[in-house]
């Protein structure tokens, strides 16, 4: 059976209508979440690769109502779930409210902003759950026992599991310390999102039994980068499909 992935994507990269085939490639691939991300100038939590699509998309014209836009076109045809990922400011110069309701009339079903944590967060749980949307707040290997009851407390479905402090991109190895802190998470009955420098299809097996999706981003933004002259389409469709298996 194949695995359940969260694949990323940039919503503008490389462009508006390529990043509508890649949206097609994943959901075809058989990813079981889209992850979208809004762009950002300065993204915090992000590596080079990341880095340069979202500048790419910038320059490809994205805005926010674009995003939500993008958002509600892939929503029509994806069938599964969509989050949007984004950062703080972003989002609060839209206003976090009117944020997190356009999220929700675009047809997604949740958000990740890794910078507006459980207790910092301006609002975001509350309206969220006012209106419907799932935040999926991210935590770390060097989380606290008592931050992360607290952070569970919150309620929500979800919890994105980030494997390794620092910025997306780099060499991740899923090693007994890491499955040992998705075994920290499991007992708050969390629905699991891995991921943060997964790569290939042996990290997507050795996680899979331990999460509810696992994702997978810088390495399907740079095969999107290798993939500009050729079938996009095609060839990331098979991508997805390897990573997950079928």
């Amino acid at each position: 059976m194949a695995e359940s992935l969260m694949t990323h994507m940039v919503a503008y990269y490389p462009n508006r209508e390529r990043s509508m085939k890649v949206a097609k490639a994943l959901v075809d691939g058989g990813a079981r979440y889209l992850e979208i991300q809004f762009p950002f100038s300065d993204p915090s939590a992000d590596g080079p690769v990341i880095q340069s699509a979202c500048t790419r998309a910038l320059e490809a014209g994205f805005r926010v109502d674009a995003g939500m836009a993008l958002v509600r076109e892939i929503s029509r045809f994806a069938g599964r779930p969509i989050f949007v990922m984004s950062y703080a400011s972003l989002v609060y110069a839209r206003g976090v409210e009117r944020f997190v309701q356009d999220v929700r009339k675009a047809g997604a079903s949740g958000v990740i902003i890794p910078d507006l944590p459980v207790g910092y967060d301006e609002g975001l749980f509350g309206y969220a759950e006012a209106s419907g949307v799932e935040v999926a707040p991210v935590v770390s290997p060097t989380v606290r026992e008592e931050r992360l009851a607290a952070i569970c407390a919150r309620g929500g479905s979800y919890i994105y599991a980030s494997l390794r402090t620092g910025i997306t991109g780099g060499v991740t190895t899923i090693d007994e310390q890491s499955l040992s802190f998705l075994k920290r998470i499991g007992p708050y009955g969390k629905k699991i999102l891995a991921g943060f420098g997964v790569a290939t299809r042996e990290q997507v097996k050795l996680l899979a039994p331990h999460v509810h999706a696992v994702v997978v981003g810088t390495a399907l933004i740079r095969y999107i980068e290798e993939s500009e002259s050729g079938d996009l389409y095609a060839r990331l469709k098979a991508k997805v499909e390897e990573l997950a298996g079928k």
